[in-house]
């Protein structure tokens, strides 16, 4: 799950627990089609997300999936705005597909990410895009405009601060992201992992799905993340506490190194 994790003798990723796989596969993106049904899609109608998952060589339907964090596949849903925010799973289906039962809650573009690790393969996490109606033709819409937001975010059961190391991200450049929580009485591990990360460029271009550098169950979560541009990055974590996911953002305005 985590490719840049290396060991020389067996045992589990330091990160998320997976046993570690021997020899590197070849890193190829694999294909992966969406429909969503019924057509036109329209914002809080019933709709069905299907995946589909083709092998990059010869385009043969996957059907057998390593499980990463006690999962086949895992779904995001971001809306254009970046308010609609879902980390979810869908079901497997026989044919290798998988589907998912969703009401988009507002008209717009959403960006639809696969996470999933095909069997004897790497780790894949694929994009796509759907547009959702109102009823009418769908208006052309601006990335939102994110001012910095570094505050302390009251969740459902914990409370989360960040700061980073440097204080400014730099494209390119490691970010040393650390978020201190309380309070830790019951922390959990959530899917096999001490947090999970979404990190998501205001354009909805850059998307990064990782897990902890450091995590030990305490108050502070360390995250590495080397953001690829310029941009404001709106990062959304997820923790577990006595059995009730957590769920805050942040906003980060990244530079160019000058």
């Amino acid at each position: 799950m985590d490719p840049e994790v290396r060991s020389n003798s067996p045992g589990v990723c330091s990160r998320c627990g997976m046993k570690l796989v021997s020899g590197v596969p070849e890193q190829v993106e694999f294909h992966m089609d969406i429909d969503v049904t019924p057509r036109p899609v329209k914002a809080g109608a019933a709709s069905k997300i299907s995946f589909f998952v083709h092998d990059p060589w010869k385009d043969r339907p996957v059907t057998n999936f390593q499980v990463v964090h006690e999962k086949l596949f895992h779904m995001f849903v971001v809306s254009q705005d970046l308010q609609v925010f879902l980390h979810d799973h869908p079901i497997f289906q026989p044919d290798g597909s998988f589907t998912y039962d969703y009401k988009f809650p507002k008209p717009g573009m959403y960006r639809i990410l696969g996470d999933f690790y095909p069997d004897g393969a790497t780790p894949q996490l694929i994009p796509k895009t759907v547009f959702v109606s109102a009823g009418g033709p769908i208006a052309a819409a601006q990335p939102p405009v994110l001012p910095r937001d570094y505050a302390p975010k009251d969740m459902e059961n914990m409370n989360v601060t960040l700061r980073t190391d440097p204080a400014q991200p730099i494209a390119g450049m490691k970010t040393q992201m650390y978020f201190d929580l309380k309070p830790t009485d019951g922390f959990e591990k959530l899917l096999g992992a001490w947090a999970h990360m979404l990190a998501a460029s205001d354009d909805l271009v850059d998307l990064i799905h990782t897990h902890p550098f450091i995590a030990d169950g305490g108050p502070e979560v360390e995250f590495n993340v080397t953001f690829p541009r310029a941009k404001t990055y709106r990062v959304w974590v997820q923790f577990q506490r006595k059995g009730v996911v957590n769920t805050a953002h942040f906003d980060l305005p990244v530079e160019e190194l000058k």
